[in-house]
């Protein structure tokens, strides 16, 4: 009986090999190869049974880089990961020069995250595209923190909406430094005329996690407000986002 048992297991354990693209005989023998692949259909199983809630940072990182890391056991990599960029999310989010970094990972791996964090953030704008996003902020502000809140230097972006107020581009204008981008009101103005666009939201991050607007941000908002005036263009608002918090202009009253 018990040699039926591991007869069995044996089978599982090449099946899951040959499924992350591997040979049996690429692995080490042994009760390494049992460990190894044994953890990664425990996560699996845990993973398909009780979701992905049920999964710590680490682990969901483990399972990102199966594929992508066959060969290595992924989570001295993925504890490593979390280490250094604090969160699941800081992992996927961190640039690529300081992922190659990571003892282990490899470009195979880093790739791996990039395109995690691509996948969620193109989830995220499929919420509002289309859409009329004044109706849907909740899902606004989702997104643009998805985009934003882990930048290490400013970036303003602009959404240009049609006259239902539906997304039609979200544009990066300009990117800066850790606490200044510039952004110039002609060019944005042409670009909204390019597009058709009746309305406009202005957006940019402040690395620094606070989202207090300066007042040279204030000035630039309403001198940006008043040259899209005169072209029947509305700014609709200017959103400032941090780390975990983000301001509207308009809600304080400075727009």
């Amino acid at each position: 009986m018990s040699s039926g048992r591991n007869t069995l297991q044996d089978s599982n354990i090449q099946a899951d090999l040959l499924l992350e693209g591997q040979s049996p005989d690429d692995e080490p023998h042994g009760s390494d190869v049992h460990g190894a692949t044994g953890h990664r259909a425990r996560l699996r199983a845990r993973l398909l049974k009780a979701g992905p809630e049920a999964l710590a940072d680490h682990e969901i990182l483990e399972m990102v880089l199966f594929l992508a890391v066959p060969r290595r056991d992924t989570k001295p990599i993925a504890r490593a990961l979390v280490r250094r960029f604090g969160s699941y999310a800081g992992a996927i989010a961190a640039p690529i020069g300081e992922l190659r970094g990571v003892e282990g990972l490899g470009e195979a791996g880093a790739a791996a995250l990039k395109i995690v964090q691509a996948a969620a953030l193109r989830l995220a704008k499929a919420e509002i595209a289309y859409r009329p996003v004044l109706n849907h902020w909740d899902r606004l502000i989702e997104y643009l923190t998805a985009v934003l809140a882990r930048e290490r230097v400013e970036q303003a972006r602009a959404l240009f909406l049609d006259q239902r107020n539906r997304l039609i581009a979200d544009e990066v204008q300009s990117v800066g430094t850790v606490n200044h981008t510039p952004l110039y009101p002609r060019e944005l103005i042409r670009r909204a005329l390019e597009h058709h666009a009746t309305a406009i939201i202005l957006v940019h991050n402040h690395p620094s996690g606070d989202p207090t607007p300066s007042p040279e941000d204030v000035a630039m908002t309403r001198e940006i407000k008043q040259a899209a005036s005169t072209l029947s263009i509305v700014l609709h608002d200017h959103v400032i986002v941090g780390n975990g918090k983000w301001v509207s202009l308009k809600r304080l009253g400075l727009l």
